[in-house]
């Protein structure tokens, strides 16, 4: 009886000195708050939290003067808050900081401020907070204001977006069109690609067979990549385009009367289509326009 005492008294004190210290611990079930305002030219946000739980989540211990270094703190929000205006991201700026008591607790309340061209027909809000590094149990009570209307919803590590409004389909291909304008004229590498190509094409058809099977196969793993079906790391994508421009023109240099051939263009426009995919996975497309935007 005796011995069985003393090992019930050995498991409470070894499970008591593997309890977290005070000054070690951090929250569990943190919550936040969110209150998204979109006016014409910004979107207004105050998030509110758990100041315990952003500290733990910084490595740090947060007070005052940690939050008044807004870069730090804004670094941090943007990499876990992504918020997408019209599909396209748009990233915060920390204006302001305070620290205020809610329900017995003390809060860090960061006021950050979108700038964007246009009062956005959609925003969709992605919310990562302390779910996969410090408290899965973490809660954010989320507002969002678009034109009159009010989303409101729970965030939680199961339930991570909200998103309000609808983009309309003349303004997503709109949208699209000048995107690809400007993929097009400031797409450098696929314009020396293609122009490397046309060396040695003496004929419009011949010229036409090139730039048609270069953009069908661009669209293809375009479109592949933008459905995540496929997907390839950017670093292997981007060498493997700057090479595709030193092997054409490396065979213009020492084949003087080299007459590329179309499959040439469609292998090679397969590794560039990815290179515009890299562009729209950092967008939020509209999966009811996804054919309108491709």
């Amino acid at each position: 009886m005796i011995k069985l005492r003393y090992c019930i008294l050995l498991l409470l004190l070894s499970i008591a000195f593997s309890l977290p210290s005070p000054a070690s611990a951090h929250t569990n079930n943190s919550e936040g708050y969110s209150t998204i305002e979109v006016k014409e030219k910004s979107l207004d946000y105050e998030l509110k939290l758990d100041l315990e739980e952003l500290g733990h989540a910084l490595n740090k211990e947060t007070d005052q003067k940690q939050l008044i270094n807004h870069k730090v703190v804004q670094e941090y929000i943007n990499s876990h808050i992504k918020l997408f205006a019209d599909s396209e991201r748009v990233e915060g700026s920390v204006i302001k900081s305070d620290i205020k008591m809610i329900k017995e607790r003390p809060f860090a309340v960061i006021n950050l401020q979108y700038n964007i061209k246009h009062k956005p027909e959609k925003l969709v809000v992605e919310y990562n907070m302390f779910f996969d590094e410090s408290d899965p149990s973490h809660a954010n009570f989320a507002t969002v204001k678009l034109e009159g209307k009010q989303q409101e919803k729970v965030i939680t590590f199961e339930s991570r977006e909200l998103e309000i409004g609808e983009i309309s389909l003349f303004k997503n291909v709109k949208q699209f069109v000048v995107l690809g304008l400007e993929h097009i004229f400031t797409g450098y590498d696929h314009i020396l690609f293609v122009i490397s190509l046309l060396f040695g094409a003496l004929t419009i058809r011949h010229i036409l067979s090139l730039v048609t099977a270069f953009t069908i196969a661009h669209s293809i793993t375009l479109a592949l990549a933008t459905f995540d079906i496929v997907h390839l790391p950017s670093r292997f994508v981007e060498s493997a385009i700057a090479l595709s421009i030193i092997y054409v023109a490396l065979i213009n240099i020492f084949n003087k009367d080299s007459k590329h051939q179309p499959w040439l263009a469609f292998g090679f426009g397969l590794i560039h289509g990815f290179g515009f995919a890299g562009i729209l996975s950092e967008m939020r497309l509209d999966p009811n326009h996804m054919a309108a935007s491709l």
